[in-house]
């Protein structure tokens, strides 16, 4: 495919197909007469016709160019590999990664900042080390992001000095407050933690935060979530005009501040609360870091305040690449009006005392108000508002600029062109370190990619196309993987099978996976083959030590694009942390190489042990004839889907009879579209099994084709599915998200939501929005089944 905007595809070859088979087959075609060669070439004419588009720079076209075989000679069997076979393949990508590769790796990536935009040495570095691991088309495709970095701060607890009636600003002259509390707003620099006390560390701050300096009342308004807020609407607590002071955790922190703005609210500080760290707490006995596991009092969460749900990528850019020249739009519905900070809970003790006393307990609401873990210290988790002679002033300076920002792509070309496999992890961090958040996956990316060339280099030339992604931007709002979407979304969409994303590869001993239906079974597959590191019983794999939970695909990493916007199949994986577990420091000065040393992953196994999955996983969807993918599992999710969207509508208030009714037409529409799946299945396995035996003779080249004809539609099906379930409109509010299954939940960010048309329109108690939408989804999923069904 011819593309004038960046050399990415340039790289990406429609070449000559390789000929993985010998020639001894073809021995006695000199003895066939003319006649018979003629209908040969009559009948090969048609096929390549019907499989080939004339136009040999189109790739945009879903049915691509290929042949399953070389142009010189029919295949007695297939896939045979020249040089090595699919067994060597997956012996290389299980035996090469190495531990102590990857820790050098991460102790690269850990040693100095690399916010996004701020590192082309290490896409340079990156982009080289791929090419010496032998992966020579490796190119550097750059975008011009919106972005701030940080100026300045300052948050002080405010007071009035005793007997004045003056009520001047605090920062006049004639103010009588004064200081009752000064926030340090940084990180203890650590003689144990070598990244802690760099020159030039990057401050505390938020991504994408406003500019200002407020002096309000400030209210603690727990997780911030958006029932929290409504709970504290409820009972008639003052909001508008004051600050709010937030625990981490429940929702994205950019929605936390969103729905304060909505509210009147004029600033929000950020706090990580100890109660939040499960047993592994200062509290329960624990030194905390670095002398042991528990939490640093000191540690501070940066992180990205971009209201994530509603659209990521460039908040100028939206839906279109941030290339030179584009056109810039208003971010006002991106990004809040109003400034936020994050602070260490050590700063936040203070502002939480001095509320002792003013307004409500958290313990006087529901469930979902629980106080935290600061009672020991003297909180008693008051909501306030502070008291008319108590006030925060909250200062926050940002410079926003447009600026370059890099991705690495490498790519090792397929003998289909039209069937992609796509590989990512981000670099860029908020901190020196993030030896967890992202670069033990980028460690263990090295690793994989390191395994895949010498896979090459021993004569491996892949079925399937590859491409590897080491994103920029990630933190911010996924800005490099959504730009590079949006910009290749024509030639994305026409060729790509799958997305595997790793962020996190290691901070913890637990294997955790999100993924899209289709992909469940052959990551669940994989796993069984690969030791565990965690050998509490001899010889186990990861699979038997996994909890075998499987979270729905929402957002938060790079999958989003692929999985909500282009409608590819995604997964994200690693190995997580527990309650019970060391406490990781996220987007920390301390999630750091020391602190992954120590604590995160002692010798580095589980990075080493995520790229084998990942390489592994990789393969099964690169060299299977037929795609591992499942439409039997897509049909069993859809089913609960259901189940849950009419447990909703049933909690909303609405009677079973009436929920049985509205939602009968879906149910009907997926229950055909299991039927179909399961056929799809069926026809997948029965030709696996006919390429497996391999019974048919040479000679009888008729019905190799048919045979090649019959496994080309069912990939082609199967790689074209999940794009059936797109909406052109996209989602209420929310356009951007053109999926009607999958979609961040709107009032959380992070965690998926399914049938999320459907499910928003009945929190929001819109009975016509729920009708629409159940319309649209029991549409798309007849489509869906009808896409299978048609011969």
């Amino acid at each position: 495919m011819a593309d004038e905007r960046t050399p990415l595809l340039a790289v990406v070859q429609t070449r000559p197909h390789r000929d993985r088979y010998s020639h001894h087959t073809l021995r006695n075609v000199c003895t066939i007469g003319l006649s018979l060669l003629l209908l040969i070439g009559g009948i090969a004419a048609i096929v390549v016709l019907t499989l080939v588009p004339l136009d040999d720079d189109d790739t945009s076209s879903p049915l691509s160019t290929y042949l399953p075989w070389s142009a010189k000679s029919v295949p007695p069997s297939w896939p045979k590999t020249q040089g090595l076979d699919f067994e060597g393949l997956q012996a290389i990508l299980l035996t090469t990664p190495d531990a102590e590769k990857a820790r050098e790796w991460s102790q690269y990536y850990t040693s100095g900042p690399h916010l996004a935009g701020k590192n082309l040495s290490q896409a340079i570095w990156t982009k080289e080390k791929w090419q010496e691991f032998g992966i020579e088309n490796s190119l550097i495709v750059n975008y011009d992001i919106y972005v701030n970095y940080p100026l300045g701060h300052r948050l002080a607890l405010l007071g009035k000095t005793k007997d004045s009636d003056n009520i001047a600003a605090p920062d006049t002259e004639e103010s009588e407050w004064e200081v009752k509390y000064e926030a340090s707003l940084e990180e203890d620099v650590l003689e144990e933690d070598h990244t802690s006390g760099l020159k030039d560390r990057i401050p505390t701050f938020h991504g994408y935060s406003a500019s200002g300096n407020v002096t309000a009342p400030y209210v603690y308004v727990n997780y911030g979530t958006y029932r929290d807020f409504e709970e504290l609407l409820l009972a008639n607590v003052s909001l508008s005009g004051k600050i709010a002071l937030i625990k981490y955790g429940g929702v994205f922190r950019g929605l936390k501040v969103k729905r304060a703005q909505e509210l009147g609210m004029v600033g929000a500080v950020i706090y990580t609360d100890p109660g939040d760290d499960g047993d592994v707490t200062e509290k329960n006995g624990h030194a905390t870091y670095p002398a042991g596991p528990a939490r640093n009092p000191s540690s501070v969460q940066r992180g990205s305040t971009q209201f994530l749900s509603f659209a990521p990528g460039d908040p100028t850019t939206p839906g279109y690449p941030s290339k030179p020249g584009a056109p810039r739009q208003p971010v006002d519905h991106a990004i809040p009006s109003i400034p936020s900070i994050p602070i260490s809970y050590q700063d936040a003790l203070p502002l939480l005392k001095a509320l002792n006393g003013h307004g409500p307990k958290a313990s006087e609401f529901n469930k979902y108000w629980k106080g935290g873990g600061l009672g020991y210290k003297g909180v008693e988790y008051n909501i306030g508002p502070s008291p008319d002679d108590l006030v925060l002033n909250l200062v926050n300076e940002q410079e926003y600029v447009t600026t370059p920002m890099w991705n690495v792509i490498g790519v090792i070309n397929g003998t289909i062109p039209d069937e992609v496999v796509v590989l990512g992890n981000h670099r860029d961090a908020w901190i020196a370190g993030g030896a967890g958040d992202p670069n033990s996956g980028s460690a263990a990316f090295n690793e994989l990619i390191r395994s895949f060339g010498i896979a090459l280099e021993a004569g491996w030339k892949p079925f399937r196309t590859v491409v590897f992604a080491s994103w920029d931007g990630e933190e911010y709002g996924l800005l490099g993987s959504t730009e590079w979407v949006e910009e290749y979304i024509p030639w994305l969409q026409a060729t790509t099978v799958a997305y595997l994303n790793v962020d996190v590869g290691a901070n913890g001993p637990n294997f955790r996976l999100s993924a899209a239906p289709l992909l469940e079974k052959v990551v669940v597959d994989t796993i069984g083959l690969v030791p565990s590191p965690n050998q509490t019983i001899p010889k186990q794999t990861v699979k038997d030590t996994w909890n075998g939970h499987i979270s729905t695909m929402g957002s938060g990493s790079d999958f989003t694009a692929f999985q909500d916007f282009a409608g590819i199949p995604s997964i994200d994986m690693g190995f997580g942390f527990d309650s019970k577990s060391a406490v990781y420091h996220y987007h920390s000065n301390y999630d750091s190489f020391d602190w992954m040393e120590k604590f995160g992953d002692p010798g580095f196994q589980y990075h080493a042990t995520i790229a084998e999955i990942w390489g592994l996983v990789a393969a099964k969807l690169i060299e299977t004839p037929v795609l591992q993918l499942s439409a039997a599992d897509y049909a069993a999710g859809l089913r609960r889907y259901v189940n849950q969207a009419k447990q909703k509508a049933e909690y909303a208030g609405n009677d079973r009879r009436t929920c049985n009714a509205i939602f009968e037409p879906l149910e009907n529409a997926v229950y055909r579209f299991t039927k179909v799946s399961n056929l799809q299945d069926s026809l997948a396995a029965e030709l696996s099994k006919q390429l497996e035996d391999d019974d048919i003779p040479w000679w009888k080249w008729w019905e190799k084709v048919r045979l090649w004809m019959a496994v080309r539609k069912v990939n082609t099906k199967y790689k074209l599915l999940e794009r059936q379930f797109l909406y052109a409109e996209g989602l209420d509010g929310r356009p951007w998200f053109k999926h009607i299954v999958f979609a961040p939940g709107k009032w959380t960010g992070y965690a998926g939501a399914t049938f999320p048309g459907i499910v928003e329109a009945i929190d929001d108690n819109d009975k016509n929005a729920t009708y629409r939408w159940i319309g649209i989804a029991t549409e798309i999923v007849e489509k869906a089944a009808e896409f299978l069904e048609d011969e």
